[in-house]
């Protein structure tokens, strides 16, 4: 999953889209079962989406092969996905603080009927694998398994990343619970239906890719000068009346926060010279702006307009 992660950036929030719902909150246990070093969090209010048929056209116009393998394999677990499920969340974790390698948990929460689920599993003579207390059930042939840390969440992904997931929760390996950075940007966003923060590495990506996609040149001196002084980064989404992305951007300075806002300008506008009518249009909706030491970049659209362009060369180097 490493060499992948970072597609998940975008891609997972426009793919989840919802509408408006009650906040995706994710309880103790779940945040508990995130390791510490978590690169990026992603968390939907799975309900709005399965009931919101713009939310899964355009999920599936966006959805990476990575992120439908998890979904299959919930599907196929047993669970009743349209019932069972109220929140889905996807963790993008270090495997070691000095590394860009990167594992993927997903977590489910809900009202799961674990019993008979594990009786379906012994039905059909899938056996599960003892880790300490913990029964991992394996989901597909291709390695993906389940756990239940208790009858409302879920840990599921690959065997390893589950068991790094299931180390932080049982105490043996720290856990997000005591990532200070990511425990106070989460309580920046995680009223809302649907969600993402992101570490200071995962920050920094995100910020190369998103001047990278809007065709910016001649910056990167500039951006070297305030990288490394990026510290953690929220957004959030919601159809309820048209499209609406929301994303801050938090830096330990008003200068880098105003550095960025420039560059973040001037490379939309350097966008706009090459880009089709449907893309200046988008372009037009963005506003960007700096204060506090904070860049917030804001985009809304009606739903014809998204709809447009999801069709663009715009949208793709945004989702790719």
């Amino acid at each position: 999953m490493s060499k992948v992660a970072l597609k998940f950036s975008m891609a997972l929030v426009l793919a989840s889209g919802a509408a408006c719902a009650p906040a995706a909150q994710l309880s103790t246990d779940a945040r508990g079962a995130i390791p510490h070093d978590v690169q990026q969090l992603v968390v939907i209010d799975y309900r709005a989406m399965q009931n919101s048929t713009a939310a899964m056209d355009l999920r599936n116009r966006v959805m990476p092969p990575e992120l439908k393998q998890f979904d299959e394999a919930l599907q196929k677990s047993g669970l009743n996905d349209n019932h069972d499920v109220d929140e889905l969340a996807f963790a993008l974790f270090r495997t070691k603080s000095d590394t860009d390698l990167l594992d993927t948990v997903g977590i489910a929460q809900g009202q799961f009927d674990v019993q008979g689920i594990v009786a379906g599993f012994k039905k059909n003579k899938v056996k599960a694998t003892l880790v300490r207390t913990n029964s991992i059930y394996p989901m597909t042939k291709a390695g993906m398994v389940l756990c239940f840390v208790d009858p409302s969440t879920m840990v599921f992904g690959e065997k390893e990343a589950v068991e790094k997931a299931l180390d932080a929760r049982d105490g043996l390996s720290p856990s997000m619970l005591s990532n200070s950075n990511m425990m106070s940007a989460m309580q920046s966003v995680d009223s809302n239906p649907l969600w993402s923060i992101l570490d200071e590495k995962g920050t920094q990506t995100m910020m190369m890719q998103l001047l990278g996609s809007a065709g910016s040149t001649g910056s990167g001196t500039d951006f070297e000068t305030v990288r490394k002084k990026l510290e953690t980064s929220w957004y959030s989404m919601d159809f309820q009346h048209g499209v609406k992305f929301d994303l801050t951007i938090s830096t330990n300075d008003a200068f880098t926060a105003s550095t960025l806002s420039s560059l973040m300008t001037a490379a939309v506008m350097v966008r706009k010279m090459s880009s089709t009518d449907t893309e200046k249009q988008a372009l037009n909706a963005t506003s960007i702006s700096a204060s506090a030491g904070q860049l917030t970049i804001d985009y809304t659209s009606t739903d014809n307009q998204f709809s447009s362009l999801l069709q663009s060369p715009l949208f793709g180097n945004m989702v790719r």
